[in-house]
């Protein structure tokens, strides 16, 4: 028996959907905070020692003298101690990737998720207490928080592997992963207004307390599965559990070694670790590149910094819906969708990047070009990113584990790279920097391509043991 559609509204699934959607919101806020918080952290006169201003492009805007609140503590970190508190992060959150995913599919994704982003919060409120400390302790801090972010995207896909419809796969993962684009939008610029009328110690202490809020919400609202979910209806948990009759492995243990033979899986690896370098290389490094070649002011920065993010933001909620209704109507292969949407996410930023780094002083179209290709990669939440459901959606959480563990590398690796091609801050060496991203996505793109796959893979299944009877 195949129920039609259970009706969306109010409905168990999507109010999920909605409450990941604000707690990668919250994630990515603690994330990305720090790196705005850093600017009036450190002593103006350290690191303007250190960066090195391009005199290529002229001044784009008259340098406004900023009133900022000099109330908050300075501390005299070169760039590249501020290199190691920033990339910290990466540390704790590549441990706990793979393991994460185990863990979720033992306990339930539910607590995992919560407690991950409890975690985070709550360190995220001792990062003054910490600065003051030193070094080492700031570092530390920020690894402890990449181990409790670490295990959130390996619970979510876990969690969606019992909640989500095959065909409304696409629409409920861009929904809830398109939170963290916003929390990068709505952190930077807010991040910035906060530390100029506050000061920066009050940016850790407002999204440390809405992550604690969201918490709170998100362990009394949510359950791990239909079935235990008190408030949902008969007929919505009858259509999900028979959407997913054929899909799901009743198996304890977990398959390993075909798990790490296969094919499909090293493709997803591929695509996701091309596609980190650009994004990655980007969150860092966009900042730095609009102050120092194209020579905008901070307060204009933090805006234009955000707006990339937005792009991708919409970007991800539209091909979220253009994918479910390109399978479920037009009966369009789910391979040949996730190839086509990853294609465009990382072709796309491709192109649009190389254009960014050879046009020269040109802000405007600069900022348009950086902006569409991060936009397009949006494209890719419809794409290699939800691919581990389709192949495997019993582990779904342990693929995405192994996918983001290979994906976290170049966050730690791509921007010291970038840092180190540009000592001079040419445009010339940025150019070098574009063309590197450039380069891989395009390779990721192309082996995804040729080697994904959209259906449920045979190791993935229950009588793959060879019970048949």
């Amino acid at each position: 028996m195949c129920l039609d559609s259970a009706p969306v509204c109010c409905s168990a699934r999507y109010n999920l959907a909605v409450l990941a959607f604000f707690g990668f919101f919250v994630l990515y806020a603690l994330r990305v905070n720090l790196s705005v918080a850093l600017v009036d952290m450190v002593d103006s006169n350290t690191t303007s020692a250190d960066n090195v201003t391009s005199k290529e492009c002229a001044e784009h805007s008259a340098p406004v003298k900023i009133l900022r609140s000099q109330t908050g503590k300075r501390y005299q970190w070169d760039a590249e101690t501020q290199g190691w508190i920033l990339g910290s992060f990466f540390y704790g959150y590549i441990v706990t990737q793979v393991p994460g995913g185990y863990i979720a599919r033992k306990v339930g994704g539910k607590r995992l998720l919560g407690f991950g982003i409890l975690g985070t919060a709550v360190f995220t409120l001792f990062t003054p207490i910490a600065a003051d400390f030193g070094v080492g302790a700031l570092v530390v801090l920020r690894a402890l928080e990449g181990l409790g972010e670490g295990v959130t995207f390996p619970a979510m896909h876990a969690m969606w592997s019992s909640w989500a419809p095959p065909l409304e796969r696409s629409k409920l993962l861009s929904i809830s992963y398109a939170g963290a684009q916003l929390g990068t939008v709505v952190s930077l610029p807010l991040s910035g207004i906060i530390c100029l009328y506050m000061n920066w110690t009050y940016v850790f202490y407002l999204f440390g307390i809405v992550g604690i809020i969201w918490f709170i919400l998100w362990i009394s609202l949510v359950s791990d599965t239909p079935e235990t979910h008190m408030r949902i209806s008969q007929y919505e948990k009858e259509y999900i559990l028979s959407s997913l009759r054929n899909q799901l492995s009743s198996q304890k243990s977990v398959p390993w070694v075909p798990m790490l033979k296969s094919l499909p899986l090293w493709a997803i690896v591929v695509a996701h670790f091309s596609y980190n370098w650009t994004f990655y290389t980007l969150l860092t490094l966009l900042p730095t590149y609009m102050k120092e070649i194209l020579r905008f002011n901070i307060q204009e920065n933090g805006f234009l910094s955000a707006l990339p993010y937005l792009g991708c933001w919409l970007c991800m909620i539209l091909s979220g819906q253009a994918a479910d209704n390109l399978r479920a109507k037009w009966n369009v292969s789910t391979v040949c969708v996730r190839r086509v949407f990853t294609l465009i996410g990382m072709i796309g930023p491709a192109v649009f990047l190389v254009a960014a780094g050879f046009i020269g002083c040109d802000y405007s179209l600069a900022v348009a070009f950086l902006t569409i290709s991060t936009a397009l990669g949006g494209f890719c939440s419809s794409g290699f990113s939800i691919n581990h459901l389709d192949i495997a959606p019993s582990y779904a959480g342990i693929l995405l584990g192994i996918t983001n563990t290979f994906a976290t590398i170049p966050g730690m690796a791509g921007p010291v790279i970038a840092k180190s091609l540009t000592p001079g801050n040419t445009i010339a060496e940025w150019q070098t920097v574009f063309c590197i991203a450039a380069a891989i996505n395009v390779f990721g793109a192309i082996f995804f391509t040729l080697f994904a796959k959209g259906e449920v893979q045979n190791w993935a299944l229950s009588d793959y043991h060879g019970h048949r009877n």
